[in-house]
């Protein structure tokens, strides 16, 4: 399942880059700028572009979070204090002091 959805997620980013880099950008530096064929005008083809990113990165959003659901499911950290005592190793005595010699009469 993980693997799935992790292809899932690699495809959806490598669309996402696409779709980012033929938009047409303000500074004049975008690979975008052509009319597409004639098949839409500029206006049209910038809010078709725009609407796909925004569905794509919706998209790139849910299948992060999916993925770091799924990571965490297989690895619980372990907090000492939420352990039962009885799981928790007992602490070793220590050693007393030494008892001086008692005196002899």
């Amino acid at each position: 399942m993980q693997t799935v959805l992790l292809i899932i997620h690699l495809l959806i980013t490598s669309a996402m880059i696409g779709i980012i880099l033929i938009q047409r950008s303000e500074g004049g530096m975008g690979l975008g700028g052509g009319n597409m064929g004639g098949m839409m005008t500029a206006r049209g083809s910038a809010n078709l572009l725009t609407h796909a990113t925004a569905v794509l990165a919706a998209c790139f959003l849910t299948t992060s979070l999916a993925l770091a659901i799924l990571a965490s499911r297989g690895t619980r950290p372990s907090i000492i204090l939420e352990q039962p005592a009885s799981s928790l190793p007992s602490p070793s005595p220590r050693p007393s002091a030494p008892q001086p010699p008692a005196s002899q009469p």
